[in-house]
């Protein structure tokens, strides 16, 4: 039994050990490719960005077998645009979520925007990307640039807890996403998933396992405060997440 364990534990090391490798050349190669490309429109661009981050997901399949499965991808519409509040746990959803939101603009912290390479190649799709330590400034450049994307017809991706939460745990939820929808009238649509038991925050080992993921139905928040979306998205994501466990 310790012998089995032991294989186990040296499978895991080195199927990460390839994965993070690979991952590590792919990211340099497509910011580089990404950054030489910032004459080309913006739809080229992020296909760009997007067919990177689907050859990740796939690489992680291969290699680690992560495997996933999405429910509730008919409640996407076909014909509206709005603002994602997604649970936050690991990398996976950051990669995966852009994938069937498209052309969707990410709202995340600036200093991502100068890790090299990574940073350098996101900057490209035209991120929201706010100062947290300006709390007033940063809510305003929310609602500024959100409302502009979204009237471009672009989703908008937020992260409510603001940064990843351990598998298990319940994060604080900011209401940053929530006042962008109500005060555009846009809907949000809340995410559930629980990719940090397969790809856990600062992690190097990669679980094999597949990713549950359930896409919420579209809330109207015409009418409403951004505490009474909140509330409603918050109860929607954690209740989901303890029904699929």
């Amino acid at each position: 039994m310790k012998t089995n364990s032991c294989l186990q534990k040296i499978d895991l090391f080195i199927r990460s050990l390839m994965f993070n490798t690979t991952m590590a050349v792919a990211i340099v190669i497509y910011s580089l490719l990404c950054i030489l490309s910032f004459w080309l429109p913006f739809r080229y661009r992020y296909a760009m960005i997007s067919a990177f981050t689907g050859a990740i997901i796939y690489i992680l399949k291969i290699i680690c077998r992560v495997d996933y499965h999405v429910h509730g991808l008919e409640n996407i519409p076909a014909d509206r645009v709005g603002i994602v509040l997604s649970k936050h746990q690991s990398t996976w959803e950051t990669f995966y979520l852009p994938t069937i939101f498209p052309h969707s603009a990410i709202i995340l912290k600036r200093e991502l925007l100068w890790v090299p390479f990574f940073g350098w190649g996101l900057s490209m799709v035209d991120p929201i990307a706010i100062d947290r330590k300006k709390k007033s400034s940063a809510m305003e450049q929310i609602i500024k640039k959100g409302k502009t994307q979204l009237e471009e017809g672009r989703w908008i991706i937020i992260f409510p807890e603001g940064t990843r939460i351990p598998y298990g745990k319940e994060g604080h939820y900011k209401a940053g996403g929530a006042r962008l929808a109500v005060t555009t009238g846009y809907p949000v649509i809340p995410i559930a998933h629980n990719a940090g038991k397969f790809w856990p925050k600062r992690s190097f080992i990669k679980k094999p396992g597949t990713v549950q993921m359930v896409i919420g139905p579209l809330i109207e928040t015409k009418g409403r405060t951004a505490d009474q979306v909140m509330t409603e998205v918050k109860k929607w994501i954690e209740t989901t997440i303890k029904q699929m466990e």
